[in-house]
């Protein structure tokens, strides 16, 4: 696709209708991942439905961390494209990788030693403490897989590539789908893992999901000294995005606690209502999402007035 000619002369109306659908999709898939894992635990133990009510918040600050950080680099290299410096767009998705490695291990490694301590301060089941360690421990410290492909996902969508990702996220959650029965209930000779199996089919489908858009994402990584520059861009434009999803996160997490001192099952209704209330966001976010490269691509271009067209 010719970036500059497609969001710079395109009817903007155009470019949204054609972007907006994938993208739509691409997150109705993403929607599912929580979805589905707890059907199957469902079906498995109360304790474990509960688990992962509680350990949605956690999930919530992973995905805000990973996306926004994208939706920074989105707009950095947008800007970039727009001002026809395709070399420094370039080295700004280079640096996406190491950044998003970085992330990860950070967040992996906090998780990991506060998983013990967030699980007891929201329950008193030993049970579901052991569901809550279980499950959160292999979804923050194998979440490799969700930082990579949210940051590349977010550099093929500021290059106007939307149906990658798409197809990324149809495959990940048909391998997530596929793998939670097998894993939970331990069919066809496989272990019987409980919640720790849906823990795996989770991150399996975000590694597979990451492959997918690595031929395209991935970039070399530049010379060590554009990187102070980078990052302080990809922050500066992507921190509202964090701390917006972020402030949601912690609003559940304070409503989890409330619940808490009730019973777990007001924790479980709590978190199975927001997973379904997810769908309900999916066209906002998916507008946003297209909105966003196409108005810092012509903005960086100066053409002001085609910010402002319908």
């Amino acid at each position: 696709m010719d970036t500059t000619k497609f969001y710079g002369k395109e009817k903007i109306s155009r470019i949204l209708l054609k972007l907006a659908p994938p993208v739509m999709l691409a997150q109705l898939i993403q929607a599912l991942y929580n979805i589905v894992d707890s059907l199957f635990i469902g079906k498995f133990s109360d304790t474990g439905l509960t688990a992962l009510s509680i350990i949605y918040p956690i999930q919530l600050l992973m995905i805000a961390f990973a996306v926004g950080t994208g939706v920074g680099i989105n707009t950095v290299i947008a800007a970039k494209l727009g001002e026809g410096r395709q070399k420094e767009a370039k080295e700004c998705a280079g640096v996406g990788t190491p950044l998003a490695v970085l992330l990860w291990f950070a967040f992996a490694l906090i998780c990991w030693l506060i998983m013990p301590a967030y699980a007891r301060m929201s329950t008193e089941s030993q049970a579901v403490i052991r569901d809550v360690i279980a499950y959160g421990r292999i979804v923050c410290v194998f979440s490799f897989g969700l930082f990579l492909e949210s940051v590349w996902t977010k550099i093929l969508q500021a290059n106007g590539d939307m149906k990658t990702p798409m197809v990324a996220q149809i495959i990940g959650a048909a391998t997530n789908i596929l793998l939670d029965p097998l894993l939970i209930f331990g069919m066809f000779g496989l272990p019987r893992m409980g919640i720790a199996g849906a823990a795996v089919a989770t991150v399996a489908g975000q590694f597979v999901a990451a492959l997918i858009v690595m031929k395209k994402g991935f970039h070399p990584t530049p010379a060590k000294e554009v990187y102070p520059q980078y990052i302080a861009s990809i922050f500066r434009l992507g921190t509202p995005n964090i701390l917006m999803q972020s402030a949601y996160t912690f609003y559940i997490l304070g409503l989890n606690l409330i619940l808490a001192g009730f019973s777990d099952q007001a924790v479980t209704a709590l978190g199975l209502y927001y997973k379904w209330q997810t769908f309900f966001f999916i066209p906002l976010g998916a507008m946003q999402t297209c909105i966003v490269p196409v108005v810092s691509f012509n903005y960086a271009a100066r053409n002001i007035d085609r910010c402002k067209k319908p």
